[in-house]
């Protein structure tokens, strides 16, 4: 009976972890510092709400096209890859063979064995094996451009609407204090949180996204502050 051992590992999550975290810490950033701009530039209270949603609607619409059209290029790229490798292998099969099995000796095999299974992975799957050990291609690790696209979308929303909710229940007075101070706290759990998933020090993770969130947000408010008293 064949018994298959499956482990967790964290290289499964890299694709959609790394467009749902961007997609959240771009959210939160850009429209943080949107309402942040556009408040200290003197704006009305519904003035500052609708920049926000309309930031929110763009950052995240243009977060899924972004994300799609990079997704998809990797993608195509992987698919032409693929073919080459398919013409290659029908025209020449004991050249594949060789190439497959000198890639085993430089892992380590001797020239023997590593004849022996690249002989046996080509009779079994000859395709896949080249893809995963030729191309580093993967089953994990391959491109999924709707999946990417989606989950970025989703997640800047949701990252979009934690200061944007702030701002609504806030009077525009306390506004750039108590959106800016929570969202360096939402940063700080975003950043350790994917810090953690991803096997890597939860503080690190935390303070490298507060630090570039708080800049940001700075400069952003500084430039509505200017505009607010030079127009």
């Amino acid at each position: 009976m064949r018994v298959r051992h499956r482990e967790g590992h964290r290289t499964e999550r890299i694709g959609w972890l790394r467009a749902a975290v961007l997609g959240a810490n771009d959210g939160i950033v850009s429209t943080a510092s949107l309402l942040l701009g556009v408040s200290a530039a003197n704006a009305t209270h519904s003035e500052v709400l609708i920049a926000g949603v309309a930031g929110l609607v763009a950052g995240a619409m243009s977060m899924a096209a972004g994300e799609y059209v990079s997704v998809q290029s990797q993608a195509d790229t992987e698919k032409a890859d693929l073919a080459l490798e398919h013409t290659e292998l029908l025209s020449d099969p004991s050249g594949e063979h060789k190439e497959l099995a000198a890639l085993y000796i430089e892992r380590g095999l001797d020239p023997a064995l590593a004849k022996q299974v690249a002989a046996q992975l080509m009779a079994h799957d000859a395709i896949g094996a080249h893809a995963r050990d030729e191309l580093g291609l993967s089953e994990h690790l391959s491109a999924r451009p709707i999946q990417a696209a989606i989950a970025s979308a989703a997640s800047f929303a949701v990252g979009a609407a934690l200061p944007l909710v702030t701002a609504t229940i806030i009077p525009v007075a306390n506004l750039i204090p108590v959106v800016s101070g929570t969202s360096l706290v939402f940063l700080a759990g975003l950043g350790g949180l994917a810090a953690q998933a991803g096997g890597a020090s939860v503080m690190t993770g935390a303070l490298r996204v507060t630090f570039w969130g708080a800049l940001a947000m700075g400069l952003t408010a500084g430039v509505g502050t200017l505009f607010g008293a030079t127009w």
